[in-house]
């Protein structure tokens, strides 16, 4: 077996230990863990693409290896690129000593996570031919996150003043940074949206009404801030669905006038057409002169295409 192969081979197995530490809720190391094991399967992957490149990995008249960092510099050139931005982000946390690590970077860094994990898979096809899902199963790409969110000031209540002050940095920045690039590559936005159905058949899950309940809730009619949902364009709806597709090795039967089988411009269009998605406040809304989207369309897309490879063309064919 070729190093190449073999790098391949260890890249695989620390992919899968990342998923298997994340996705284990006993595990209170898993964020770091996770770090760790998925820039290792990061390094060792990307290690093999430069020697089937015929390039070295080691330094200049010297034993040692490439650091991740220079191995990501060589394979992703541009400094902008929202790839190269999430290794970076999640490269900073597995470097960020572990006294400043709470449960509170979870939910600063899940969709980094995510979206890491799916450009995992794509880029191991690519460059290796190697699909991922022969190794795990597909739903375990999918990362069982932590929801909760604190606010500043409960933030500032819980920790010494250093590390709630180091803890709100780190999560501006990142909120920032999502805001000024909506790129699947850079992140993959995790939420949970509970709709009200009387319609059995349409639940996902089953609630009771009681009266007598002292816990009270408040039924939201209107999105306060659709930057916070709405995150797509329309060119990154079709870009998301492609990494989706290929991550998780979804056939899609349907050809472009290019030749190639993918989801284009003119199937997202059809789709929106005839799902009547711009009247759907779970997946659209209109504001600042565009129409603008929200990762839930992605996934039913997906869903959609999983249940049907065919879908696109049966549309274009009504």
């Amino acid at each position: 077996m070729k190093l190449s192969e073999k790098l391949v081979e260890k890249s695989i197995e620390a992919f899968i230990m990342g998923l298997e530490i994340y996705n284990k809720p006993t595990i209170k190391y898993r964020i770091e863990g996770f770090s760790y094991f998925i820039i290792n399967a990061w390094e060792l992957m990307l290690k093999a693409e430069l020697l089937n490149r015929g390039q070295s990995i080691y330094y200049k008249d010297s034993s040692r290896t490439l650091s991740v960092n220079d191995v990501i510099e060589k394979i992703y050139t541009d400094k902008k690129q929202p790839l190269r931005i999430n290794l970076e982000k999640i490269i900073e946390l597995r470097n960020t000593s572990t006294h400043f690590i709470t449960e509170e970077y979870e939910t600063i860094y899940a969709p980094f996570f995510q979206a890491n994990v799916g450009s995992f898979a794509v880029q191991l096809k690519r460059f290796h031919d190697v699909d991922v899902t022969k190794y795990i199963a597909q739903n375990f790409l999918t990362l069982s996150v932590n929801f909760s969110r604190l606010t500043n000031e409960e933030i500032r209540a819980k920790y010494s003043s250093e590390m709630a002050e180091r803890l709100i940095t780190v999560r501006d920045d990142s909120d920032f940074l999502m805001d000024s690039n909506p790129s699947n590559d850079l992140f993959i936005p995790l939420r949970h949206d509970f709709y009200i159905t009387k319609d059995k058949k349409e639940a996902d899950l089953l609630v009771g009404i009681d009266n007598k309940s002292e816990a009270k809730i408040k039924i939201v009619k209107q999105v306060q801030n659709p930057n916070d949902k709405y995150k797509l364009t329309y060119n990154n709806v079709i870009k998301a669905v492609n990494k989706q597709l290929l991550s998780k090795n979804i056939s899609l039967d349907y050809r472009t006038s290019k030749g190639k089988n993918e989801f284009s411009q003119h199937a997202l269009k059809t789709f929106i057409q005839f799902y009547n998605i711009k009247q759907n406040e779970m997946y659209a809304f209109f504001f600042a002169g565009a129409y603008r989207y929200s990762q839930q369309l992605v996934e039913f897309i997906v869903e959609e295409i999983k249940k049907d490879e065919k879908l696109i063309s049966r549309l274009l064919d009504r």
